[in-house]
């Protein structure tokens, strides 16, 4: 069958889409607090495929050839997704409020005007470094300017204009990596790529008895979330109207238990997530059990740790012990070693395409030899951007390559292999120095440029842009779209998001004054790292030799098990498990992947596969009734100021 190319009509409504994703996450999470792109699965996303799948169905009654065809359908949605991840947590979210929050929030008790700003690039930053503590472009974004006052767009074209270079350099590095990793992901492996499942089926929808949405089963699942958040949405408005109560804080029990059990109470919740229940149902029980099993491996080793005396200690920058950071960091090490053992016989015919011109090779979303060259030459970009921002070069280089080539694509792994919502780590590249020598030790030069760059790139992960483009190739093989057809409409998509979300970033705060949009979004992890930064700066250098044990124990516990799970066929536990034991996004849905466990569990025993298929759509139903009321309740936060019901997406 030949393959499908980039129609004009699908590109049109594809730019349409992306812009409205944009202005979605700008309106709805920045303003409102209602996530609307912080997860894989970005609800504005969703939420837009069914507003085009609906029109579809119209169009089809009216007449067959009018309405989308597949591949038309997959372009819409990529390019909306890719839009709504780049405005939030993948770009935009955590760039713009990086490079003013310092300035605002600098005081004489904290000194940051003496040991931050001397160490500052003037290009890096819309403030003027010698200037001085909350200056006015600094206060205004933060206040607001007054009433017709006009927005210093001046200070910004630069600073936006250089990180631009950077950001453009990681994109086009995931993109690299997708057309070099997406046959051995696809074709090799064949993973299971549970994000693309609805999306599929409704790109794929065809008229008659058993079109998707003729089917009762699913409306059932969908109905079930969007009754609850219905109830709560009210609730949230007129406290009076009851409410179902879908989390609880475990920490107080624990707490009230005394010790060693209260070293495991920070950031243990009870959640229920209907969407996520049903993404998790189509994945193996095996990967299911591994998730849970680990989130309370890690509790365990807190309250062993406990009975022994030891205060808990956090990880620096993320909700998990100090032990167990430096273990998913051997963790993510052995994971990412494995996986490129695991791929070595296809990456040497990828070299070999390089290295030969004459050698033929599939039509990948980029030809390989500009992939491999590019993804080079795009790290090495990157690293001397992170150097020329006061980095030493070895620091900037290990930055880009822990990022690059650990990180991103083990998070990518946990997405398009478990299902994972949201991707996040519990350690940054710099970490691997600190287990050697006092952060001091790298100059404050260095620590000023890892302030902005941990920010931007290294801590909170949310939309792995290198997932959503294998999740996007997937679904282009899956309904005979072109490739490259796919990568223009992506790039149309990046393009939008990163020129309209950079205005809106900019525009929005100074209109309506930062300090009363999302309070995490611009007064979380930018503040954070700056505290700790210069906290760092004025505090003894101080070694922790247990650092490289806690690291070693990852590493052999993740070698062992992957040891026994290649020997083992029975044996259940993935080597991923302690790799995303302290991440949030296991800390938000365990216990809704032990839900699905229990579930998927009962189901395949006392059922079989004709129950589990019988229950496909309710699954479905449930997903979509998620994320549609996520859309609903966002846009009705924006137009009527209501107050969303919450959901726990990430």
């Amino acid at each position: 069958m030949t393959k499908s190319g980039l129609s004009v009509r699908a590109l049109i409504i594809g730019c349409l889409l992306a812009a409205a994703a944009t202005a979605a996450v700008a309106f709805g999470e920045w303003v409102r607090s209602t996530q609307m792109g912080i997860i894989q699965f970005a609800p504005a996303a969703v939420g837009l495929l069914l507003v085009v799948a609906l029109a579809n169905l119209a169009l089809r009654n009216l007449g067959p050839r009018l309405a989308l065809k597949p591949g038309e359908i997959v372009i819409v949605y990529a390019m909306a997704l890719v839009a709504a991840l780049v405005a939030s947590r993948a770009v935009l979210e955590k760039l713009i409020p990086t490079l003013v929050l310092s300035n605002y929030f600098a005081t004489p008790a904290n000194h940051w005007a003496e040991v931050l700003f001397p160490h500052m690039k003037q290009w890096a930053v819309p403030w003027d470094i010698g200037g001085g503590a909350v200056q006015t472009v600094s206060r205004t974004f933060y206040e607001g300017v007054a009433p017709g006052a006009p927005i210093p767009w001046a200070a910004w074209i630069g600073p936006l204009g250089a990180w631009a270079i950077c950001i453009s350099l990681f994109i086009f590095a995931y993109l690299c990596q997708a057309a070099i990793l997406r046959r051995q992901w696809v074709d090799n492996e064949k993973l299971a790529f549970p994000l693309t499942i609805l999306p599929l089926e409704i790109a794929t929808d065809q008229a008659g008895p058993q079109s998707f949405f003729r089917n009762k089963v699913m409306w059932l699942g969908l109905l079930i979330p969007v009754a609850i958040h219905t109830l709560n949405g009210l609730h949230a408005n007129y406290p009076a109207l009851p409410k179902i109560t879908l989390n609880y804080d475990m920490g107080n029990a624990l707490r009230a238990a005394g010790r060693p059990w209260d070293s495991a109470a920070g950031w243990t919740y009870i959640q229920l997530s209907l969407g996520a229940l049903g993404f998790f149902y189509f994945l193996p029980a095996e990967l299911l059990l591994t998730m849970w099993i680990f989130f309370w491996f890690g509790r365990a080793e807190n309250i062993v740790f406990g009975a022994f005396g030891a205060p808990f200690e956090g990880m620096p920058m993320y909700p998990t012990s100090l032990w167990n950071g430096y273990q998913s960091a051997g963790a993510f090490l052995v994971l990412a070693g494995y996986m490129t053992k695991s791929a070595w016989p296809y990456l040497r015919q990828v070299w070999q395409t390089v290295v030969d011109p004459s050698r033929q090779e599939e039509r990948e979303l980029l030809p390989l030899r500009l992939a491999v060259v590019g993804l080079a030459g795009a790290a090495l970009g990157a690293a001397v951007f992170f150097w020329k921002l006061g980095m030493t070069p070895g620091i900037a280089l290990l930055q880009v390559t822990g990022l690059l080539f650990v990180t991103i694509p083990v998070m990518a792994r946990s997405v398009n292999e478990v299902g994972l919502l949201e991707t996040e780590t519990s350690w940054r590249p710099i970490d691997f120095v600190t287990m050697f020598t006092p952060i001091q030790r790298v100059g404050t030069q260095t620590m000023t440029a890892l302030s902005l760059t941990d920010a931007v790139f290294m801590r909170d992960q949310r939309g792995n842009l290198l997932s959503s483009f294998l999740d996007c190739l997937r679904l282009a093989d899956r309904v005979k779209l072109d490739r490259r057809a796919l990568l223009w409409a992506l790039v149309g998509g990046l393009v939008i998001s990163l020129v309209l979300g950079g205005f809106l970033g900019v525009a929005l705060p100074y209109r309506l004054g930062a300090i009363q949009m999302d309070n995490y979004i611009y007064q979380g992890t930018p503040l954070w790292m700056a505290s700790d930064t210069a906290a760092n700066m004025q505090a003894t250098p101080q070694a922790d030799h247990r650092l490289p044990l806690f690291f070693g124990s990852g590493v052999l516990i993740t070698l062992a098990l992957t040891f026994l799970r290649t020997r083992y066929l029975w044996w259940p536990l993935a080597p991923i498990g302690l790799a995303l034991s302290g991440t949030w996004g296991i800390i938000t849905f365990w216990f809704t992947i032990f839900i699905a466990w229990l579930i998927k569990t009962m189901i395949m025993r006392y059922g079989g596969m004709r129950v589990f298929m019988a229950l496909r759509p309710f699954f479905l139903g449930l997903i979509l009734g998620e994320f549609l009321s996520a859309v609903v309740w966002a846009a009705l936060a924006a137009i009527w100021r209501l107050y969303p019901p919450p959901f726990f997406l990430g």
